[in-house]
């Protein structure tokens, strides 16, 4: 067995909701040593992601940009191919494009878009897999799916990232995630969800062993990076870790032990936090951590402690 990947670390944040200026804070976000600026994609009140990061791109100059995830069913596959080729290409090949299937059934009723069945879900998020890498190699590309046909189209610009920027493929749910296995670069890991709302009990390690099953599944000899979106981040010396897992377990109904052993729960003191981190990297094989915008300067020094080692 080879050695673990090195860590490194994604901030992910929706907008001016802080009321922050939105390059000083990506700025920010690379001085502090983070991986990546990773924005989601929803109809409410956050900023559109491709265009956010761009603007997040131009500001900055190593710090590599990403969504997490674009929901596939509000965009073609064939202007993302070029709006993220584009993006690649203005930012120097920085870009890490991240989709998902959906999930937030209240955003399709509120856009009049039909909520499809899970598997036809899935179903249009490989078949979009399958456009975006074939739009991406400067060749010709014909397409006839089922949900998606391309007749001869070469994409243009090319990325500068030899295939195209990075796929990520994030989800909760084992078809989800044994795609991601098959097709990802980076298989992100979050909570799944259930009738759109997401399901706590599915923040336990077992529930995380399940996960990685489906993956490796899937992935069979392909080794993607594997990334961890969490859900509770609360760092710093003054931190009882205890008294907040015997909170989160009376919210969520789920042991403390549990909780405190998952890989989408941060708690504790940095130096804490750094050995939960590489247990979770033992144990899950995860080197790659995505934490919401609050925790942007609480989490630094754990990012100082742990990036690239």
């Amino acid at each position: 067995m080879g050695d673990p990947p090195p860590f490194r670390f994604g901030l992910s944040l929706a907008g001016f909701d802080h009321g922050h200026d939105w390059a000083d804070t990506a700025r920010r976000i690379e001085d502090l040593g983070y991986s990546t600026m990773l924005v989601p994609d929803h109809l409410g009140d956050q900023l559109a992601p491709l265009p956010a990061l761009a603007v997040a791109a131009a500001a900055t100059t190593n710090l590599r940009v990403g969504t997490f995830v674009l929901d596939n069913d509000f965009r073609h596959p064939v202007l993302l191919a070029k709006e993220a080729a584009t993006l690649d290409v203005l930012s120097g090949g920085r870009l890490e494009l991240g989709l998902g299937a959906g999930w937030r059934r209240e955003e399709y009723d509120d856009a009049g878009l039909v909520f499809a069945p899970g598997p036809v879900r899935l179903g249009r998020l490989g078949e979009a897999v399958a456009v975006l890498r074939g739009l991406w190699s400067g060749e010709p590309f014909h397409f006839e799916g089922d949900h998606y046909r391309v007749r001869d189209l070469a994409g243009r610009p090319r990325p500068i990232q030899p295939g195209g920027p990075p796929l990520l493929i994030g989800g909760g749910g084992p078809r989800l995630l044994a795609l991601a296995g098959r097709h990802a670069d980076i298989v992100g890991l979050a909570l799944r969800a259930r009738a759109g709302t997401l399901d706590p009990a599915d923040i336990s390690p077992e529930a995380t062993e399940a996960k990685l099953a489906a993956v490796r599944a899937g992935a069979g000899d392909r080794t993607p990076e594997l990334n961890v979106l969490t859900v509770v981040v609360d760092v710093g010396e003054g931190v009882d870790r205890a008294r907040r897992l015997e909170e989160l377990a009376g919210r969520w109904g789920v042991a403390p032990q549990a909780l405190g052993a998952s890989p989408h729960v941060v708690l504790g003191a940095p130096g804490q936090v750094a050995e939960d981190l590489l247990a979770h990297r033992e144990r899950f094989g995860i080197s790659y951590v995505t934490v919401a915008e609050p925790a942007l300067a609480d989490f630094a020094p754990v990012v100082e402690r742990l990036a690239g080692t």
